[in-house]
């Protein structure tokens, strides 16, 4: 239980400093979308050496997929600012994966949405 909570507590502490080197950036590419990334969560291995960061983007497609491939391409970036952040023995090395749980919460809304629009139909005809 206890070797749990510390994992737990190690990954809301490797999202905030991730969201803040996301942040403090200082690249053009980044600058201009960075309103539209969200450090969604963090899953660190049990022997913590790696920690898979879910990425949320806003946009179409190509954009999605285009941001991740520039952020996976500064994992390094990122691995040296959480080892400057966070005092651990190593660094873990991080994998950015796309996260498609609020695009999904989204599509949901946007589907109950319709079926509601086709009822209100159905019921006024």
């Amino acid at each position: 239980m206890k070797q749990e909570y510390k994992l737990k507590m190690l990954e809301s502490e490797l999202r905030k400093v991730i969201s803040e080197a996301l942040m403090e950036m200082k690249d053009e590419f980044i600058e201009k979308s960075r309103s539209l990334i969200t450090i969604s969560r963090v899953e660190v291995s049990k022997d913590k050496r790696y920690a898979d960061i879910y990425v949320s983007v806003l946009g179409d497609e190509n954009k999605r997929k285009e941001i991740l491939e520039y952020i996976e391409s500064k994992k390094g970036y990122f691995r040296t600012f959480v080892a400057k952040n966070i005092r651990m023995y190593v660094a873990p090395e991080l994998r950015f994966k796309e996260d498609k749980g609020i695009e999904a919460t989204v599509r949901i809304g946007q589907l109950l949405d319709s079926i509601k629009e086709n009822k209100k139909t159905d019921d006024n005809e």
